[in-house]
């Protein structure tokens, strides 16, 4: 049954008191603090919430979501407080437990909430040790929202919280699914006011990254109310006071967590055979990947029945209780432990076993002769756990659909169209960034990379000096102390941002000039947290009070150098310091390499997109001048590219051999292209319109090309002729799309579309989001899975089951990882056939061999050939609209007309206009995508191949070849789509 769009609200996630509503993880944990302050007011209890901790992914919006949601949060009592970092907030957290001790209270106790990465759980170690040593308020509680990184998708090392958990003697929750992070999260809460200790929720990128329609009025768990019973007041952890608590903490504590868990079938048995032999145990997202698993094999009960197989799903994988995990594996042959990383499950299970008659064979990590059978490596996915279930079940024993699905992966690329490994898509420096900038040095100067977006120089080495290192957060430069010693080397620069540098970096300056070291550091100072969303730094120092700080800390000279040197004049900085115009960065590097002790050269520069946002919002003005390249001057030489390496100065074949082409839709504007020796580069002036205010300003100060301009608006061509209801192409029950796109161009943002449009049509959508470095340019993968029934099983597609291929980006789509989770005969593709260049190929380094054909090739190899749609959705968009970013939401539309999206018209429509952003053009878009052969095409648009036909019919120039060049670096030669007129 369909949903009135007038009914449903962005505001749901936390107005919504039942029915279905659409939901993120990270809006879950929001909601999670409004639903705890529910309870308490329904119990009577004179409550409040209290929420601090430091961005990181999987965590890194959770931040920004809770400031999106003040205006619920205040009225509800929750109060949010940003930490300066992991430590300090755990702190804050730990002081609302000693409300009690404190006369004015207003309350009667505060619910704590902290969130952070796993490397920000050791980081904070020390202050929730305490915490939980001491105690939490019997009316009060203290819950850790914990993002894991099992598979290092955004972080340097990867992480697994369960090992540092029991170290804390910290219940860890572990949900498995967006709807469960309420209900652990609460059952958190409860456990932490029952037993007087800190509880963790285990929140892995799967689970944080993910979306999904939830029913709400399934959603009630039987959650405990707290003892009336006073507790007393936490001990003064001194002397004998300490061993006291610790001793509690440890054993009577830890056993009522134990007790809570089966009071309250948190570890449980969730099917079993009558004669079951094969008992298969997993916790948290782990327990989804082996339901997706089973689904993936198409063994249901029935199968599970016949084979004699046992689920066993431990919500509280610490602290564990021998007598429960004994009852739960009795009569069993063997058990098939599924986790991540370490094997933590697997060690607790066998102690608990150990020396008990009977027991049942225990594996994991290895099969019981010490072979290999689950990896230590990454993330576990679904095949990965299906090939170990057929292994324990036996290959005789599984059922035909099994031994088939099996048996048929998809199948390699044959070696003529495999793909050069340039094209792989990496993160890069977004057009613009400050960073690509001011971390460029000689070869020779020892450079030391740190956590940020600056870090990215790891996978752009060239010219960006010689590497040493790459330590935790906050940890920049200290390596150098331990290296100055031993070694001839004089001078050694390191890379901090003025995130981390608020965050903890601070101490490492200090450490620095203490050791008596020569180095310098260069602080990137672009006044934004652009990793997690671009959060100005808490504890923010401007720059003058920067300057005096680092005199004060003993630095001996610091230089600042700045795009607008103009902008200090009359500014206080300290007596070391002097301002430079970024061009001059060299030079100022060799003057402080040059000074003993420690330097710091301040490079201010605003975050790139930051920048956009500004002027997208009338906060900044927008240069009236444009960059363009006079392609018949252009010899493609590509020395733009390398005195850039902007992303948006892109090579593009033309008639006239390759060109250099500036992408205006992603141009930021920085002009370091400039920079090349070039005459076919011209600054042009395009139309504008201004307001009366702003040509007043500009007659006033004649300088005109300084003002604020708007550009003039373009009107939104509409499709003339009405779109046809398509022919279904997939099965409506249940599909599952994979849609590979670029970071930043919107990819999350039509995953979030298609789930609200299943919303609005009446069905369940579950989403998941694979972002981490790639919001950088780099690769993004979505799958959502639309359904007539709620979605369970991880939401992550694996190797074959994929039944739509939207390829957003042409390379991402041919890429092995995305072709792998299709199947030959079954995998429809709709795919953009534009190429957009990769960072490898901007900046000029690497020839590319053959053309746009060789992908597509490859994806036609593992789909079905005949019934595929190929089109240039970049160019029609660029020409329809004069913008790229519509590029994925046309394509959209082709996929729907293609008949390979499941859902009605009105309700992607309906879902486009509840989204608010860029409404008009996006339903445009949509439309535009695949309409009727007769209908005219503006601007050149060219129309996509459809019903069948292949995409060999399509017109296209054969791919120039290199022409030879002088010694340097090899210069790419790649293959463009059609560009729209100008």
């Amino acid at each position: 049954m369909s949903t009135d769009p007038a009914t449903v609200s962005l505001d749901d996630p936390y107005t919504a008191r039942g029915g279905r509503v659409l939901i993120s993880g990270i809006q879950a944990l929001v909601r999670l603090t409004l639903e705890q302050r529910r309870l308490d007011e329904a119990r009577g209890l004179d409550t409040r919430a209290f929420v601090s901790g430091y961005p990181g992914s999987p965590l890194g919006g959770v931040d920004l979501e809770l400031a999106r949601a003040r205006r619920f949060l205040d009225p509800a009592g929750v109060v949010f407080r940003p930490g300066l970092n992991e430590e300090l907030a755990a702190t804050a957290v730990a002081g609302t437990q000693l409300l009690g001790q404190v006369p004015g209270r207003r309350h009667e106790a505060v619910t704590g909430f902290w969130y952070g990465k796993n490397p920000g759980l050791d980081r904070a170690a020390d202050a929730m040790r305490h915490g939980t040593v001491a105690g939490t308020a019997a009316l009060g509680g203290a819950v850790a929202w914990i993002g894991d990184d099992p598979g290092s998708k955004s972080s340097t090392v990867p992480s697994s919280c369960e090992p540092m958990c029991q170290s804390l003697a910290m219940p860890l929750l572990a949900p498995g699914s967006v709807p469960e992070i309420l209900e652990f999260g609460l059952h958190a809460v409860a456990l932490s006011r029952a037993t007087g200790l800190w509880a963790g929720l285990k929140i892995v990128a799967d689970i944080a990254d993910a979306s999904a329609v939830v029913d709400l009025d399934a959603l009630r768990p039987d959650i405990p109310a707290p003892s009336a019973a006073p507790r007393a007041a936490p001990p003064t952890l001194v002397g004998p006071a300490s061993l006291d608590a610790e001793h509690d903490m440890l054993t009577r504590r830890l056993d009522l967590a134990r007790a809570y868990a089966r009071e309250a079938g948190l570890n449980r048995v969730t099917f079993s055979a009558t004669h079951a032999t094969l008992g298969v145990m997993a916790s948290g997202a782990s327990y989804a990947v082996v339901r997706r698993a089973l689904a993936d094999l198409g063994i249901g009960e029935a199968d599970m029945e016949a084979l004699g197989v046992r689920l066993i799903r431990l919500a509280m994988p610490f602290p564990l209780c021998d007598e429960d995990l004994v009852a739960m594996t009795a009569d069993l042959d063997q058990v098939l432990v599924v986790e991540d990383k370490v094997p933590f499950l697997e060690r607790h299970l066998k102690a608990a076993l150990y020396g008990s008659a009977d027991a049942p064979v225990v594996v994991g990590r290895h099969s019981e002769n010490g072979r290999p059978l689950l990896t230590a490596r990454g993330t576990l996915g679904a095949e990965d756990v299906a090939e170990a279930l057929a292994r324990r079940i036996g290959p005789d024993r599984l059922p035909r659909t099994a031994t088939t699905r099996l048996a048929s992966p998809a199948p390699p690329a044959a070696p003529r169209i495999a793909l050069p490994t340039v094209s792989a898509r990496t993160p890069y420096f977004c057009s613009g960034c400050p960073h690509n900038t001011s971390t460029r040095t000689a070869e020779n100067t020892l450079v030391g990379a740190g956590i940020g977006c600056h870090a990215m120089i790891a996978l752009d080495g060239a010219g960006r000096g010689h590497q040493i290192g790459l330590t935790q957060m906050g940890g920049e430069g200290a390596q150098w102390i331990g290296l100055a010693p031993f070694t001839d080397d004089r001078h050694f620069v390191q890379n901090l941002g003025d995130g981390t540098f608020h965050h903890s970096g601070s101490l490492a300056i200090r450490a620095a000039v203490a050791a008596g070291v020569t180095m310098t550091y260069k602080l990137l100072y672009n006044d934004a947290v652009a990793m997690t969303g671009g959060q100005r730094p808490e504890g923010r120092l401007d720059v003058p009070a920067l300057t005096r700080w680092l005199a004060l800390e003993g630095v001996r000279k610091v230089v600042v150098t700045t795009a607008a040197p103009a902008d200090y004049r009359g500014v206080r900085l300290d007596p070391i310091a002097t301002v430079r115009h970024r061009d001059d960065l060299p030079g100022a590097e060799k003057e402080l390499a040059a000074t003993d002790g420690v330097t710091v050269l301040i490079h201010d520069d605003r975050c790139a997109a930051e920048e956009r946002r500004l002027r997208k919002r009338g906060q900044l003005p927008i240069p009236a001048e444009k960059v363009v390249i006079n392609e018949r001057v252009c010899e493609g030489c590509g020395d733009c590219g390398d005195v850039s390496t902007c992303l948006s100065v892109q090579p593009v074949d033309t008639t006239f051999g390759r060109k250099t082409r500036i992408h205006q839709a992603s141009c930021n504007s920085d002009f370091s292209c400039l920079k090349g020796d070039c005459p076919s580069f011209l600054l042009v002036e395009p139309k504008t319109t201004k307001t009366t205010k702003t040509m007043k300003k500009a007659k006033a100060t004649k300088t005109a090309k300084t003002t604020k301009a708007k550009a003039r608006p373009r009107a939104v061509p509409q499709l003339p002729v009405a779109l046809t209801a398509p022919t279904p192409a997939v099965d409506g029950e249940s599909t599952l799309l994979r849609m590979p796109g670029i970071g930043g161009t919107g990819v999350v943002t039509v995953s979030q579309i298609l789930q609200r449009a299943a919303h609005l049509d009446g069905r369940y959508a579950a989403g998941l989001e694979q972002t981490g470095l790639a919001q950088k340019g780099g690769p993004v993968v979505s799958d959502v899975r639309i359904s007539a029934t709620p979605v369970t099983g991880a939401v992550r597609a694996s190797r074959g089951t994929a039944d739509v291929l939207i390829g957003f980006d042409l390379l991402g789509a041919a890429a092995d990882a995305n072709l792998r989770i299709a199947r030959p005969g079954h995998t429809i593709a709709v795919v953009n056939s534009a190429i957009v260049p990769t960072a490898a190929m901007v900046t000029n380094r690497v020839v590319l061999p053959g053309s746009p054909d060789d992908a597509l090739e490859r994806i036609e190899s593992a789909t079905r050939p005949g019934d595929n749609l190929y089109l240039d959705a970049q160019s029609m968009t660029e020409a329809l609209f004069g913008d790229h970013m519509p590029t994925n939401m046309l394509l959209v539309g082709a996929a729907f007309q293609h008949g390979c999206v499941p859902l009605t018209e009105d309700a992607i429509e309906g879902a486009i206009r509840l989204g608010g952003a860029a409404v008009e053009k996006n339903l445009a878009a949509f439309r535009w995508g695949a309409p009727p052969p007769s209908t005219p095409r503006p601007y050149g648009v060219p129309w996509p191949h459809r019903n069948g036909r292949s995409w060999r019919s399509h017109p296209r120039r054969a791919p120039s070849r290199p022409r030879p060049r002088p010694p340097g670096p090899a210069r790419s030669r790649t293959p463009s789509p059609c560009a729209p007129p100008t």
